[in-house]
């Protein structure tokens, strides 16, 4: 038998795409569409499973989307060429041109707008509803993409905050909420919102000084390492003093406060971020992401659950 036969064309294809789209990174979209149904069952009582696996499909496209646009346009602007460690670096390895990419996006935002003209109708509240959309995807688009490029310009976490977090979740209520409103909803979307921009965030400040040097100003890159560090030291015990107001509001039930036991990860992150700024070593903090998705996850399940109770 010949056990040297390379791998089959397609399965390198499919290793690509996955790549390309940053599966680990699929949970920040979760989080914002998971709290707006709960709080659409929890404040109407309506249950539309169809229509929200509609919403949940169009705003994964409008993710991987965002995600390869990222690629896309800092490829074509240098930014993540040699050493640097953003993006998924599939183009950089040269397993998918900037063509395909291209052509991948135009697909992604089509079959997301077609998704739109479905649920927009159902939502009751249509012209809200192409409003945000539009924003929304306009924000996607222009992360990095010219002549916008709000990523470029330390606005990263401000749009997040916007778009994947109230939106998403102001969003999801509208789309399934039959035309009824809960001015309660943008207070459960705020702990969410920091949650999904203290992401992003973290995942800047390996980058940090390689992003400066190519021309890209992110927030991290403004503060400057010393007060980037103290921002991230302070970012998760804003979210877990939002989520516990929360609570002590009446909004949410008791498990919100399950939040508060992923803490050794917020102090592990820290103590990494501590070694690095002190070697000079960012780019080594990538490693540790995963401990931020993690508290990510983790409180943002906590406080659905608080919210279906």
């Amino acid at each position: 038998m010949d056990t040297d036969r390379p791998a089959p064309a397609w399965r390198a294809t499919f290793k690509a795409w996955w790549q390309a789209s940053r599966p680990p990174f699929f949970i920040a979209t979760f989080g914002p569409l998971g709290l707006g149904f709960a709080a659409t069952v929890k404040y109407t009582g309506l249950v539309r499973p169809g229509l929200f696996a509609l919403v949940l499909g169009a705003s994964f496209m409008v993710h991987l989307a965002t995600n390869l646009a990222n690629d896309l346009f800092d490829h074509i602007q240098g930014v993540d060429a040699g050493a640097g460690i953003g993006g998924s670096r599939v183009i950089q390895e040269g397993k998918l041109s900037p063509l395909a990419v291209g052509l991948s996006l135009v697909v992604l935002y089509g079959l997301s707008l077609a998704a739109a003209l479905v649920i927009v109708p159902l939502s009751g509240r249509p012209a809200l509803m192409w409003s945000l959309i539009i924003f929304a995807a306009l924000s996607s688009f222009f992360y990095v993409a010219p002549p916008v490029k709000y990523g470029h310009r330390a606005l990263g976490e401000v749009m997040v905050f916007i778009n994947m977090g109230l939106i998403m979740t102001v969003g999801t209520f509208l789309a399934l909420a039959d035309g009824l409103w809960d001015k309660r909803v943008i207070a459960l979307a705020l702990p969410v919102s920091f949650m999904v921009a203290g992401i992003l965030y973290f995942q800047s400040l390996p980058e940090m000084e390689l992003d400066r040097a190519a021309g890209k100003l992110t927030l991290a890159g403004w503060l400057g390492p010393e007060r980037a560090v103290l921002v991230q030291a302070l970012w998760w015990p804003l979210v877990w003093l939002l989520l516990v107001t929360l609570w002590l509001a009446g909004l949410v039930a008791w498990p919100v406060l399950l939040g508060l036991l992923t803490l050794p990860f917020h102090l592990k992150a820290q103590k990494a971020l501590r070694t690095v700024a002190n070697t000079a070593a960012w780019t080594s903090l990538d490693q540790s992401g995963h401990l931020i998705r993690k508290l990510y996850l983790l409180n943002s399940l906590a406080l659905i659950v608080a919210v279906a109770l």
